[in-house]
C-alpha cells in the first residue's frame, strides 16, 4: 500500500495464450490493472508467448497440451487485441508486452546461468503447484516444472527495462511471483512486490480458466452476448457486492449502495441486474 501510495509504479500482469480468448478470471486481473492505471499507475499488459510453450503447472493436476507456433501466434493476437479493450494503451500509458521478444533467443546455458544459479531446487520443490503435482498420478514435467523460473526471468527483464516494481495475479501464481522477487532481489538487490487475490471458484469448489471448469470467455465466438450476460445474472445473493468490486469500475461507495439495495429485496434481483449490465 506505501507503494502504490507514494507514486506512480509500473506493475504487470501476463495471460498465458494457452486459448483464443481469455476469460473472466482474467478479466479480474484486467480490472485490477485498469483501477491502478485510472489511479496514475503504468500497467504493463503481458502475453506470454514463451511461457504459453511450456504450460503452467499451478492449479493443475496433469501436463497441458503444446501449442504449436502458429496457434500460439493467433491467440496471443487475439488475447492482445481483448487487453486493449480495457487499458488505455495511448501515448504510451500503458503497455503491452509479449515475452517471446526478450526470451526466444536466450540460449539454454545462459538461462543456466543468468537464472538457474541463483534458484534453488529445494525452493522450487517447496512451491504448492509443485508439491502438489510430485504427489500426483501424472508427476510433473521437466518443462512446466521450469516454468517458474521463466516467469521469474520476465519479471527480472521487465524491472531491469521498465522499472516494473510489482506483479500482479490470482493467489494460483503467488509462488511464481515470489520467485520473481527473490531473483530480482538476488540479482540487482532491489526490493520488488506482489499483489495477489482469491481465485474465483465453480461450484464445484474447482479453479475456472479457459481449459478447466466453467468456459466463460471474453469472446462472443466462444461465449454469446447472452450467455455472458446470464452468467452474472446467476450471481450467488451472497456474492453480489464482491463481484461488482471485482467486475466492474464502480465506486466502492456506489458498489455499496447497490448492495445494500439488493440485500434489502433479493428477489428483485437488481444487484445481478446492475452487475450483468455494468460488466
Amino acid at each position: 500500500a506505501s507503494l502504490l501510495a507514494g507514486g506512480p509504479v509500473s506493475i504487470y500482469y501476463g495471460c498465458d495464450p494457452t486459448s483464443d480468448s481469455l476469460h473472466v478470471g482474467n478479466l479480474i486481473g484486467l480490472l485490477v490493472l485498469r483501477r491502478l492505471q485510472d489511479a496514475g499507475h503504468r500497467p504493463v499488459a503481458l502475453a506470454g508467448g514463451a511461457t504459453g510453450m511450456v504450460g503452467d503447472p499451478s492449479g493443475r493436476s496433469e501436463e497441458r497440451n503444446l501449442l504449436d507456433d502458429a496457434t500460439l501466434t493467433a491467440n496471443v493476437a487475439a488475447i492482445k487485441a481483448q487487453m486493449a479493450r480495457v487499458l488505455d494503451f495511448d501515448d504510451g500509458r500503458a503497455l503491452l508486452v509479449d515475452n517471446r521478444d526478450w526470451t526466444v533467443d536466450v540460449t539454454f546455458v545462459d538461462f543456466l546461468r543468468d537464472v538457474g544459479k541463483h534458484v534453488t531446487v529445494n525452493q522450487m520443490l517447496a512451491r504448492e503447484s509443485v508439491k502438489s503435482r510430485l504427489g500426483g498420478e501424472h508427476g510433473i514435467s521437466y518443462t512446466e516444472f521450469s516454468y517458474m523460473l521463466l516467469q521469474a526471468h520476465d519479471y527480472l527483464h521487465l524491472h531491469r527495462t521498465l522499472g516494473v516494481a510489482m506483479q500482479i495475479g490470482g493467489s494460483d501464481q503467488w509462488g511464481n511471483i515470489v520467485a520473481g522477487i527473490d531473483l530480482i532481489r538476488r540479482v540487482t538487490g532491489d526490493a520488488a512486490h506482489g499483489l495477489s487475490w482469491p481465485l474465483l471458484t465453480a461450484a464445484d469448489g474447482s479453479k475456472l480458466g479457459k481449459s478447466t471448469g466453467a468456459r466463460i470467455g471474453l469472446n462472443p465466438a466462444h461465449t454469446s452476448p447472452y450467455q455472458f450476460f446470464q452468467h452474472f445474472m446467476q450471481t450467488d445473493d451472497r456474492q453480489v457486492g464482491e463481484y461488482l468490486a471485482k467486475f466492474t469500475l464502480l465506486p466502492l461507495d456506489a458498489i455499496d449502495a447497490v448492495a445494500a439495495d439488493h440485500a434489502s429485496q433479493p428477489e428483485r434481483r437488481a444487484g445481478q441486474r446492475r452487475l450483468a449490465e455494468e460488466v
